[in-house]
């Protein structure tokens, strides 16, 4: 009986925005007697789930216009990854002929890269990084161009039209 007596004057003192409900008890004495729980409503969670919801809603972006391509610009080299790709692509196709998913190639290459020592990459590197001077030479080179304006869009469309 003590202990429904804490319980009660424990959960009496919860919120004030609570519902009520009433459990019928039976004690050893015989006597009914009534407890009150209150059990809280989660009025106080939709607030916070409309709080989190409004936050998750993106806001209107403005569509991007597109840029023109410059044809005349260099293209970026590829990483040393997609040289090892071209080359691991080639024995795996012919120790696999039945893999015809891009997929599946694709996992096996990245588990192989991921195995393989610095030792094993380094040829990819190196074939990377002189790409790459090459494209940083082509750069500069089409960067002087377009700032002494060689490049010129009515030359663009002369070349287009002979």
């Amino acid at each position: 009986m003590a202990k429904n007596k804490s319980l009660s004057s424990s959960t009496s003192s919860s919120s004030t925005s609570a519902q009520a409900s009433t459990i019928t008890t039976r004690s050893s004495s015989a006597t009914p007697s009534k407890l009150v729980l209150k059990i809280k409503t989660n009025g106080g969670m939709k607030r916070s789930m409309q709080q989190t919801n409004s936050r998750a809603k993106p806001k209107a972006t403005q569509k991007k216009s597109k840029q023109k391509i410059d044809a005349k610009k260099p293209k970026k080299p590829p990483t040393a990854f997609f040289y090892f790709l071209e080359d691991f692509r080639k024995g795996f196709q012919d120790q696999n002929p039945d893999v015809k998913s891009m997929r599946d190639v694709g996992k096996a290459c990245g588990e192989k890269w991921k195995t393989m020592t610095y030792d094993e990459k380094v040829q990819y590197y190196d074939i990377a990084t002189e790409k790459r001077a090459e494209f940083d030479r082509a750069m500069a080179e089409y960067e002087k161009k377009m700032e002494s304006g060689e490049y010129d869009e009515s030359n663009d469309e002369s070349e287009l039209d002979e």
